[in-house]
Parts: C-alpha cells; sequence; structure tokens
C-alpha cells in the first residue's frame, strides 16, 4: 500500500472516530444530535473530509475499492457547494448506517 493511500485511510479512521464520539454524545438520539447545530456542523465537516480522502485514495489506486465511494465523494460535494440543502436526518442515517460498514472497510483494506 502507497505511504499516502495510509495516510487517507488514517484521516477516514480519526473523522470516523469523532463521529462516533458525536454518536455517544448524543446518546444515539437522533432528537438530541437534530437539536444541536454543533454535532450536526461537526459531522458535515468529518463527512468533507471522509469524502475528499476516499476521492484522493482512488486517484492513487484505482484497484482500492469502496462500497459506497460514488455515494461518499457525492456527499461531499453537496455538502460543499449545496450545504443548504443537506439535512439532519440525511446526516444521522449516514452515520449510524453507513459509516460503521465505512470503517470495517477500511480495516480490511488495511490488513491486505
Amino acid at each position: 500500500m502507497q505511504p499516502k493511500v495510509l495516510k487517507y485511510i488514517l484521516d477516514i479512521e480519526s473523522a470516523i472516530q469523532e463521529i462516533e464520539w458525536i454518536k455517544e454524545k448524543c446518546s444515539f438520539d437522533y432528537d438530541q444530535f437534530a437539536s444541536d447545530i454543533i454535532f450536526q456542523r461537526a459531522v458535515e465537516r468529518d463527512l468533507e473530509i471522509i469524502g475528499e480522502a476516499i476521492r484522493k485514495m482512488i486517484e492513487l489506486d484505482s484497484l482500492i475499492y469502496i462500497s459506497s465511494a460514488k455515494n461518499i465523494i457525492g456527499l461531499r460535494n453537496i455538502i460543499a457547494h449545496a450545504y443548504d440543502s443537506v439535512d439532519p436526518q440525511l446526516l444521522w442515517g449516514i452515520i449510524m448506517k453507513n459509516i460503521p460498514i465505512l470503517g470495517q472497510e477500511l480495516k480490511e483494506l488495511k490488513s491486505n
């Protein structure tokens, strides 16, 4: 694995850890998350970082497989350019359903 790819994986893992911390601080409760704009903005930023890192990883090595790479990169673009259409419910669904899958895929990538 290229050192740059590993760096991006570590960046993504760091963002995932921050997201997991936010979920814990919200007691895994959507209403708490939806009522806290700071948590929402932090998750948006972490998702932007994840999207950009995945884009760069795939540019470096087109054989890297992340199951929802296109969706993750697309979400990054939405957050960056159409921020007013980002809904807390969308963010919550992503951090509860998709982020754990991404974390597992990264572990598998690192073990290869």
